[in-house]
């Protein structure tokens, strides 16, 4: 049936928006965190998605390609009173943007919540065509 297609897209569609805010949870956990060398300071995750067509069923469904570091560099910050500061007395902070994963959370939030909007209008309209038949 035509209409169960709905409910795999709008799944994989929120399949896709979880994982994006369990990234953002990370990333934001790790915001603040510094590190004495560059290559051990955290890199903000980004999770990286792809369209899946399936031509026998003719639907495209959003799968997870994987999660990548985001290029940025880390920062350099002085702190030369923190213990795990370099000899100059600098520290490297996370490439985490606070401003830009609460813009994310929102908006994977948001698609979140049209996934189940659109799942819950595919179950009415499910239940109405049965009722159309008594």
């Amino acid at each position: 049936m035509q209409l169960m297609r709905i409910f795999d897209v709008a799944g994989s569609g929120m399949v896709a928006e979880a994982v994006r805010l369990n990234t953002v949870a990370s990333n934001l956990a790790n915001a603040g965190s510094v590190a004495a060398s560059p290559a051990e300071a955290y890199r903000a995750r980004l999770p990286v998605f792809r369209a899946v067509l399936e031509r026998a069923q003719g639907v495209a469904r959003v799968r997870v390609a994987g999660i990548v570091e985001d290029p940025r560099p880390p920062e350099r910050e002085y702190r030369p009173g923190h213990p795990l500061a370099d000899a100059d007395g600098y520290v490297w902070r996370s490439n985490v943007s606070v401003v830009e994963q609460m813009a994310e959370m929102i908006a994977a939030s948001r698609a979140y919540q049209t996934n189940v909007e659109v799942l819950n209008t595919g179950r009415q309209l499910l239940l109405a065509t049965l009722r159309l038949g008594q």
